[in-house]
């Protein structure tokens, strides 16, 4: 006897079907970067419907810094074909800050022609109970001596300490310590990174290089306090125009950078013209002004960042060759 067929779901019972189901489901449409997740998704970790953007962002943004980039790795050798199965557990961040664990398995539905992701279906599963059972099981384990060890105030406060310098350090090696933006270090780091993402995802990546006119007689001829002033106010000035996403730095003396992730090189071309036009119209110093010369360019298909900075550099050369105070994208 055979068995019988099931029946062909319509778009709207498709729907139905993940409105309902307990599971958190996501769809991502990689080819218009949109992602659908269900409201099991949002009542799974706490927050109100459709709380958040329908991006990959989403995602990545609640993702536990600890587990980001065992999950980036394993999702990237999924969707490269350099494994069979895409399923992982990882905690998640809830609307009350702390973190749930859950279970990510997920299915490339659509190959694009050139074998890239055009559509991925998943389903976050709540293991946060099966988890603490295992850690109760492990601490259960250890003999009665090693769990008192555990849990001494002496152990707590030294752990606490030891976690602050650690904290401490990481702002003082990630921040420039004059402007508050990012240092060079984190930002070189951070580019690695939005590298591979933009790979990852297909989106555009752009990079804004930029640095003061005129700016070494400012330190000569008013001293090296009112100089900077003038960075700090540049920095300030950055800092309250860019996203939360985009990475700014100081790169080194009076020469600032941005990266835009997500972002085509038109779109960072208008925010290099919106903030030289707001540099320009700072007050300066006495009979100096300030202003500042652009350079953009968006990473191509065949780059290596070390090519991805020699062009922005290059574009901010000829802004600086052509008269300063412009914008100019390569």
């Amino acid at each position: 006897m055979k068995e019988p067929l099931l029946p062909k779901l319509t778009k709207e019972s498709q729907s139905a079907v993940l409105e309902i189901v307990s599971d958190g489901i996501w769809d991502w449409d990689a080819n218009s970067g949109y992602v659908y997740r269900n409201p099991a998704w949002y009542l799974m970790l706490g927050y109100d419907l459709n709380s958040f953007a329908n991006t990959v962002f989403t995602w990545e943004n609640i993702i536990h810094p600890d587990d980001y980039a065992r999950v980036m790795e394993h999702f990237d050798r999924y969707i490269t074909h350099k494994s069979d199965a895409y399923k992982i557990q990882y905690r998640c961040r809830t609307s009350s800050d702390d973190y749930v664990w859950v279970e990510d398995k997920a299915l490339v539905v659509e190959w694009n022609e050139d074998n890239t992701v055009a559509r991925m279906i998943g389903a976050h599963r709540d293991i946060n109970t099966e988890k603490l059972l295992e850690e109760k099981n492990k601490l259960e384990k250890l003999s009665l001596q090693a769990l008192i060890d555990v849990r001494t105030d002496e152990l707590n406060q030294v752990n606490e300490e030891l976690r602050q310098k650690m904290l401490e350090v990481e702002r003082l090696v990630n921040t420039d310590a004059l402007t508050l933006l990012s240092s060079r270090y984190f930002f070189d780091k951070k580019m690695t990174e939005e590298k591979a993402r933009s790979r990852r995802f297909n989106e555009p990546l752009s990079l804004i290089a930029f640095d003061l006119d005129n700016f070494k007689p400012v330190n000569d001829t008013y001293g090296h306090a009112s100089g900077d002033l003038v960075l700090t106010k540049v920095g300030d000035l950055v800092l309250n125009n860019i996203r939360e996403v985009d990475i700014a730095a100081r790169w080194g003396g009076d020469e600032f950078v941005v990266l835009l992730p997500n972002t085509s090189v038109s779109k960072a071309v208008l925010l290099a013209e919106k903030l030289r036009e707001l540099i320009s119209s700072q007050p300066g110093i006495k009979e100096f002004s300030v202003t500042a010369s652009f350079g953009v360019t968006q990473l191509l298909d065949k780059d290596d960042l070390k090519a991805f900075i020699k062009r922005v550099d290059e574009a901010l050369y000829t802004s600086k060759n052509f008269g300063r105070n412009q914008v100019n994208s390569m």
